[in-house]
């Protein structure tokens, strides 16, 4: 298959692509950046909708970190914990 035909903003991205925007964006403060620039300004449309899915995934994992902390932290679990 021959991707030259494809505008540019409608390029695939490869496998391999999609496996290194991964681990960029894994990356804590650097990858955060370029997470929110890839999801607002990337000409490519694949890597547009890629960066703000892995955005959407980031705010919901954050979300039940917070959720989980809360309960622990309301419910007394902390205190009960032994740290000596």
């Amino acid at each position: 298959m021959d991707n030259s035909n494809i505008p540019e903003e409608y390029r695939p991205i490869s496998m391999w692509g999609y496996f290194g925007y991964e681990i960029l964006f894994s990356i804590p403060i650097v990858g955060f950046i370029c997470l929110i620039v890839f999801a607002i300004g990337a000409k490519n449309v694949n890597k547009k909708n890629f960066a703000r899915s892995y955005f959407c995934y980031t705010i919901i994992v954050c979300l039940i970190l917070l959720m989980v902390f809360a309960i622990a932290f309301f419910t007394g679990a902390v205190e009960s914990l032994n740290f000596n």
